[in-house]
């Protein structure tokens, strides 16, 4: 089974950052809103796949972060996988970050949370670290 490391990044504020996945059609969810993280590789550890993805996809490294959880996902997803959810700080302005991948970078409120179109079953993992809360 796929096995997948994705982060909750949350501001001084308590705001999630999300990224907007691009508008083309041949790539999963398009045009959903999405947690950073990826595939883990042969060889890696959640952890060390993490690091990897947010360095290629924003080039940032988190100074405090944490697993939250192991979530195993059987459908609504593209295939069945595992995804090792973190949670971590990030005090940056959108404009101090570079997206490498995707469209728009953007800083949601908890409330606004329900409304997002999240990629696949993102949205029940961000509804449920924020409940944990």
């Amino acid at each position: 089974m796929k096995k997948i490391a994705s982060i909750i990044l949350e501001n001084s504020k308590g705001e999630i950052l999300l990224y907007l996945r691009d508008n083309n059609p041949n790539i999963p969810f398009p045009h959903h809103w999405d947690l950073f993280g990826g595939n883990i590789e042969a060889g890696e550890n959640p952890e060390q796949a993490l690091l990897r993805e947010l360095n290629e996809e924003i080039g940032f490294k988190p100074k405090e972060y944490h697993f939250l959880k192991k979530y195993e996902c059987f459908k609504g997803d593209v295939t069945p996988n595992v995804k090792y959810v973190y949670v971590g700080k990030i005090n940056k302005d959108i404009a101090d970050l570079k997206l490498k991948e995707g469209e728009k970078l953007q800083f949601f409120k908890p409330k606004e949370i329900p409304r997002v179109k999240f990629a696949n079953i993102l949205k029940d993992i961000v509804l449920d670290y924020l409940k944990s809360k």
